[in-house]
């Protein structure tokens, strides 16, 4: 049984119907990716996912446990945590308070401290900066303290939505270490990003969106190889 199922989700915006039958597993510990084009349906996918889209036939599961019902924070308690596109830092809190927000359902103080020395260790900027208001970081930093945030709240599965974006080369190669790193220390994590290339060298699988359907899936070497996939996401000819 994989970790995280996702089967037959069906979900809309009012009338629109985003998500079409879309199916996906992630396995403990496997990094999996969802690459596709804007409006394709990859961040709806983990918004429903987290449950701030509710989808209206379908059900996602961790652990076998149906999650489809639940509420968001009770979603996050279970362990499925997400990254947002965009980062969503609170801009008026130092990072510290930002940290302290992503431990808020978790009460165990040594864990926390624990988490902390973690966070600090995989971003040592962010231990120098840890008095400075959040929103004065630059582009980098701030997609550092987002994901230092969810890490947490002790993921079982980290939803990472298009962490590279806007970022400059040199920055993106340091994220993508740090996907690396964590997936070493054995986090699960379900990947949306638009830089398929970057994206299929980290993962082991990886599925396309097309307008909210799965149209492909495949190893993540097989899908660099894939011409469809290249022509498309490559942007070779």
């Amino acid at each position: 049984m994989a970790m995280l199922e996702v089967e037959n989700v069906h979900a809309y915006y009012g009338k629109i119907h985003a998500l079409k039958d879309i199916s996906l597993n992630v396995d403990k510990g496997e990094i999996v990716t969802l690459i596709g084009a804007n409006g394709a349906g990859k961040s709806t996918t983990l918004k429903t996912i987290s449950g701030l889209l509710r989808p209206r036939q379908g059900t996602v599961r961790l652990d076998g446990e149906d999650l489809s019902a639940l509420l968001p924070h009770q979603i996050v308690t279970k362990g499925v945590i997400q990254v947002p596109e965009g980062r969503r830092i609170f801009g008026q809190l130092t990072v510290m308070e930002n940290l302290d927000m992503g431990a808020f359902t978790c009460q165990d103080k040594q864990r926390n401290k624990t988490n902390f020395d973690r966070v600090f260790s995989l971003f040592p900027r962010l231990k120098e900066r840890r008095r400075q208001v959040a929103g004065t970081l630059s582009g980098g930093e701030q997609q550092m303290l987002a994901m230092g945030r969810a890490l947490m709240a002790n993921p079982e599965v980290l939803l990472l939505d298009e962490p590279s974006m806007g970022l400059a080369p040199v920055l993106v190669d340091n994220i993508f270490d740090t996907i690396r790193q964590l997936h070493a220390e054995g986090t699960t994590i379900l990947l949306v990003e638009q830089n398929a290339r970057m994206a299929l060298q980290v993962a082991s699988r990886g599925y396309v969106i097309q307008t909210g359907e799965v149209v492909l899936s495949d190893t993540a070497k097989n899908l660099q190889k894939n011409e469809m996939v290249r022509k498309a996401y490559m942007g070779e000819n």
